[in-house]
């Protein structure tokens, strides 16, 4: 399931590409497979990284990888990079997570390249708010979400940054549903009949969806969308 839509993101040829945040690898796999240049898979937590090597190297052995992948781990708060180095920086749903939001914004935008583009998607307001409400439990947890951006608030804080924002995309309304049933029946509780059975059909549409319910879910994205991804370029 990706948030940030790779055409979107432009890719054309040999880049270096940056995946901040990068969790276990799902853009980072994708990217692999349309860079022909280096892909970064760049994340604090450990076991996140090691979930994405595993899954990239299953994609070398199956030819998959058109280009090379690389392995960091550390903060977005302090990136170990040198100015102007990526083509193209992806950070999904990360900074809902740090308390020092300034920092790692402008710790993304010293990394690309002036004409790059860095495309970011955040939990949206609504679904967000929802979920807060619901279950304390949601954002109370160690690592958890410590914010809830207004949508004005992200675009300001990227525009902030002098970059040119070209393009705003709601994204997987089914996904605030589970989120919300999950809330209200215990974060913890895998046996739930709703969320477990909930979970399926996201599961199903993820891998075998039919056109409708992707139609359902693109209406349902202009009402209660679980991210909000904005793209945007850095001025040459």
């Amino acid at each position: 399931m990706l948030t940030i839509d790779l055409d979107l993101l432009k890719i054309n040829g040999s880049e270096y590409i940056l995946d901040a945040g990068c969790g276990n690898g799902r853009h980072i796999w994708q990217a692999t497979k349309a860079n022909t240049g280096a892909s970064v898979a760049f994340d604090l937590d450990i076991p996140s990284l090691l979930n994405a090597k595993s899954m990239l190297y299953q994609m070398d052995l199956k030819s998959e990888s058109v280009g090379t992948w690389h392995l960091v781990s550390g903060s977005v708060t302090s990136l170990p990079f040198e100015d102007s180095l990526f083509d193209k920086v992806i950070c999904s749903e990360v900074l809902e997570h740090i308390p020092d939001l300034n920092k790692a914004a402008s710790e993304l935008v010293r990394v690309l390249k002036p004409g790059g583009i860095l495309a970011v998607s955040v939990p949206s307001y609504f679904a967000e708010s929802v979920c807060w409400k619901i279950s304390d439990e949601y954002h109370n947890t160690p690592g958890g979400h410590i914010r809830v951006f207004k949508h004005k608030e992200i675009l300001d804080l990227l525009e902030g940054f002098n970059l040119e924002i070209y393009a705003v995309r709601y994204k997987h309304a089914f996904h605030s549903i589970y989120w919300w049933s999950k809330g209200i029946f215990g974060l913890k509780n895998e046996k739930a009949f709703i969320p477990s059975q909930y979970y399926k059909f996201l599961v199903w549409d993820i891998y075998n969806g039919h056109k409708y319910t992707k139609w359902i879910e693109g209406g349902l994205n202009h009402i209660f969308p679980k991210s909000t991804a904005i793209y945007c370029r850095k001025p040459a």
